[in-house]
């Protein structure tokens, strides 16, 4: 049996969520294994507050440090806004869960997730959505815009994947690293967004950067008026100051201030 007819198959047999316990995990994995648990739960839980989740569809994960490349994905039958800490499940690089999960996991979400943990040590977090603004920038021919600060500020860091079909065949994950090279963040091209981070707080101040510049870009398009370009040099200038202050934002402010946001929200997530 092949991985997408194993998933089908575990589709079939899910529980719905009423009938399943969560036992937390916490003391049961190690501390620096449960603090990457709460930091990708909160991002999930940060995702849905922003509204730029698709149902279940979509996937953050984060690795587990250690020879293994295991490393973590939300359960596939659980919206974002439930995702807790305890509930992520733990993959082999095989896509097998390392430990007992009532759940199951997104095929897609382990092909693309897979190709970009095992093929950059840097890559300890990645995260890819469908908002609808990402998909409309993936369909324009000349990809993300400089229009904006916001979409300078990143823009030097992006690259492209064509568009292969829904991401179930592990022969794509050898081309897909292949495009994104050394970059940190992507655009799937007719499908989505995507970023990497050596950390889930700077992947995911990443990705929030990587969706504002797409959604203001597709506004500005679409308000029917003549756009006013930057000045020659200055889309190259702030590409190189985003890359020097995007880290060092998402570490020291921006991923620390929305941590205490999503413990504000709803604290159910570090359960």
């Amino acid at each position: 049996m092949n991985r997408v007819d194993s998933i089908n198959r575990g589709v079939a047999d899910a529980r719905p969520l009423d009938s399943v316990e969560i036992p937390s995990l916490e003391g049961k994995v190690s501390n620096e294994e449960w603090q990457i648990r709460l930091d990708l739960a909160a991002a999930y839980r940060m995702v849905a507050y922003y509204g730029w989740d698709d149902l279940i569809f979509t996937h953050l994960s984060a690795r587990i440090p250690g020879p293994e490349h295991h490393f973590l994905l939300n359960p596939y039958n659980l919206m974002f806004e439930e995702v807790t800490a305890s509930s992520l499940v733990k993959v082999d690089v095989q896509g097998n869960p390392v430990d007992p999960t009532p759940f199951i996991t997104n095929p897609a979400g382990f092909t693309i997730h897979s190709a970009i943990h095992m093929a950059r040590d840097d890559a300890h977090a990645v995260m890819h959505l469908h908002t609808p603004a990402g998909q409309a920038v993936s369909a324009h021919n000349e990809g993300l815009l400089p229009l904006t600060q916001t979409a300078m500020l990143i823009r030097g860091d992006v690259s492209f994947h064509d568009y292969e079909g829904v991401a179930v065949d592990l022969g794509e994950r050898e081309r897909l690293v292949a495009d994104l090279g050394e970059k940190n963040a992507m655009i799937l091209r007719n499908h989505g967004t995507l970023t990497v981070g050596k950390n889930v707080g700077e992947c995911f101040i990443r990705l929030y950067y990587l969706e504002r510049a797409c959604q203001a870009q597709i506004m500005a398009l679409s308000a029917g008026e003549a756009l006013n370009n930057p000045p020659q040099g200055s889309p190259e200038v702030t590409a190189q100051q985003g890359a020097v202050g995007l880290p060092l934002a998402a570490n020291f402010l921006a991923w620390p201030a929305l941590k205490r946001k999503a413990y504000r929200l709803d604290p159910s997530f570090a359960s």
